[in-house]
């Protein structure tokens, strides 16, 4: 593996240098688009993964907790920002939060016992559906109330168990789900925001115990999470999301969501590729 050294002998690795860049491009896009940085990232961390040499049965899964690891300060940092301006229901949070706990830490389990072939299709497969959102831009009519406390944590139960699978903030099925519920679009959307952060917290926990004691684990990995890519993803994009928000009202925002949506159906196809080629 290639390495270079640093003028004060400490060896680094050359793939670290690339992840501040892609923490840098997924914090922009974020903060242009609205999305979570998962669809992209899960993707190209399991390509460099694969250049890196980790086992070929570890990637998937090591490229999942490593996203849901890297949302973790973003949701925080999207969470203030929407709380600031009044767009999270209270309401939603307190019926939801519990099954969105309990599924995404579920969903972890579920991941960690299949194999990083399967893992792949079911990310490309959900990929495309959120690519069609996006490219259609799909908003489904209100039709009810927000259900009770128990039939609603019965969905954050699904949204957290999915999110899991494809290490999201969940924002593309969260979102639909209050609208469906006559919840208004600016706070289905900082309400989605406030739900990313237990997806984050709860999924990273899940793929941190499930990856323990793995044989074949790369070195600096806890669990199932890359602590370099971790560290150097989180720490650019909190940096880059604010100029992407800023952008956000310059920009053609909803042709620029078609062609991310093209892209993310690329990188999808291209992650498949690799996994089994």
């Amino acid at each position: 593996m290639r390495q270079i050294r640093h003028r004060f002998g400490v060896d680094f690795e050359v793939f670290w240098l690339i992840y501040p860049v892609l923490g840098a491009f997924i914090g922009f896009v974020a903060g242009l688009l609205g999305v979570g940085g998962g669809g992209v990232m899960v993707p190209m961390l399991t390509s460099l993964f694969l250049m890196q040499g980790f086992p070929h049965e570890l990637v998937v899964h090591l490229a999942l907790g490593t996203s849901m690891a890297a949302i973790v300060p973003t949701s925080i940092a999207s969470l203030r920002a929407h709380h600031r301006h009044g767009a999270v229901r209270g309401e939603v949070l307190k019926r939801i939060t519990l099954g969105i706990l309990l599924g995404t830490f579920a969903g972890t389990f579920i991941a960690s016992r299949v194999d990083s072939r399967s893992l792949a299709v079911f990310f490309a497969l959900f990929m495309a559906y959120v690519s069609f959102q996006m490219f259609a831009g799909v908003r489904p009519a209100p039709h009810r109330e927000l259900p009770g406390f128990w039939l609603t944590n019965l969905v954050g139960f699904g949204i957290g168990l999915i999110s899991a699978l494809v290490a999201i903030g969940g924002g593309s099925l969260s979102i639909p789900f209050m609208l469906f519920s006559n919840i208004p679009m600016a706070a289905a959307v900082g309400t989605s925001a406030a739900i990313g952060l237990p997806i984050a917290l709860s999924g990273t926990l899940g793929y941190l115990v499930n990856g323990l004691g793995v044989e074949g684990a790369p070195p600096y990995s806890f669990g199932f999470i890359y602590l370099p890519a971790f560290v150097l993803i989180s720490g650019v994009s909190v940096l880059t999301a604010p100029l992407g928000a800023k952008l956000a009202h310059r920009l053609p925002v909803q042709t620029l969501k078609r062609v991310f949506a093209v892209v993310l159906l690329m990188l999808a196809a291209k992650m498949v590729h690799g996994v089994f080629f």
